[in-house]
């Protein structure tokens, strides 16, 4: 009998996204099915109302005959996470379950500067990503249609560096910032198999996302990723499908045990990360267009958006839910880190 409950992924595979919720969706075991190609186009046929914004992956929640079409992984992943609780991707540990929060925020909103910039500012890059991103929506492309697709994506991309904040004055930050990520990647699998513990969460499954496309498709990121981090190279591989993970044998580490790799990977983020969060939030509250601070002894200037205010108040919500004792254990951890401005809102 068919299974009325399920899940619709709508997407393609060059999208970091599609890829975070198609893989955290294999390792809950949760059933679901695949369709890529244009998720507007496809909507359209089923005569479902598109989501908007529209952001891939359009993930489709079957309720039996009721079909609702909605976006973001964020909030999906712990809509779903009252099922399957085996096999959860958020603590049940409240403190470190806001660390993974923001370990996912990373992933999602500043990781993604490095796969964009990578993909759109170096020239073979362009032309790889412009001549395989139309076949992903039709590997059965005519010849006049491919190449005009081609173009069309190449210049709408380059001309939207601007929504992460890449340009010619931004891109060494970029660049610096991603090859420190990945050594402090390869030194934390060195002996931590997950970015928590030894079983994956949704932090985990958010770097994935980005690091299929930095490591699984666009050249330039992929050559320095070979050079300064094999361990994260074969990690994206092994993320690709965990459905057979053993959870009886996995186990997450508490805040005060986490190795000085995942201190590290904090500190981290406070470089880029957190200064570009809180600044986004404040020219957001005080309805600015744009927004600057220093990141790396440098200026950064890039145009303010919502979203990125309403994800920071995610993490300051969560923080405030905690009890004392809970809340005591995080900011004292993200304060050694220099991350504690993210929950106490100045720069």
């Amino acid at each position: 009998m068919e299974n009325k409950n399920k899940i619709t992924i709508i997407g393609v595979p060059a999208s970091p996204y599609t890829r975070k919720m198609l893989s955290a969706l294999r390792y809950r075991n949760i059933q679901h099915s695949v369709i890529w190609g244009n998720a507007k186009e496809i909507l359209d046929s089923m005569g479902l109302e598109t989501p908007k914004p529209t952001l891939l992956p359009v993930v489709l929640l079957h309720n039996g005959s009721e079909v609702k079409a909605i976006c973001d992984t964020t909030p999906i992943i712990r809509k779903l996470e009252v099922n399957n609780s085996d096999r959860g991707i958020i603590p049940k540990n409240k403190s470190l379950a806001l660390l993974n929060s923001i370990l996912e925020d990373f992933g999602d909103e500043w990781v993604t500067k490095y796969m964009f910039h990578y993909r759109w500012h170096f020239q073979r890059d362009i032309d790889n990503a412009g001549n395989i991103l139309p076949l992903l929506h039709s590997v059965n492309l005519e010849e006049k249609a491919h190449k005009d697709f081609k173009k069309y994506i190449t210049d709408l991309q380059i001309s939207r560096l601007w929504v992460v904040g890449s340009n010619e004055k931004t891109g060494d930050i970029i660049e610096r910032s991603y090859k420190r990520f990945l050594a402090l990647l390869e030194n934390h699998f060195e002996t931590t198999p997950f970015l928590l513990g030894n079983k994956p969460l949704s932090s985990d499954f958010a770097f994935y996302g980005q690091m299929t496309q930095l490591i699984g498709f666009d050249p330039t990121s992929r050559e320095i990723a070979l050079e300064l981090s094999p361990r994260s190279v074969a990690w994206v591989d092994i993320m690709e499908d965990l459905s057979g993970f053993n959870v009886d044998s996995s186990h997450l580490l508490s805040i005060k045990d986490l190795p000085d790799t995942t201190f590290s990977i904090f500190e981290e983020l406070s470089h880029g990360y957190v200064p570009a969060m809180i600044a986004n939030s404040i020219a957001f509250k005080e309805g600015q267009e744009t927004w600057s601070t220093k990141i790396d002894d440098q200026m950064w200037e890039q145009k303010t958006f919502p979203y990125q205010a309403k994800c920071l108040e995610w993490i300051r919500d969560e923080f405030n839910e905690l009890e004392q004792d809970d809340k005591t254990k995080v900011f004292n951890f993200l304060k050694e880190t220099g991350c504690e401005k993210l929950l106490i809102g100045k720069e």
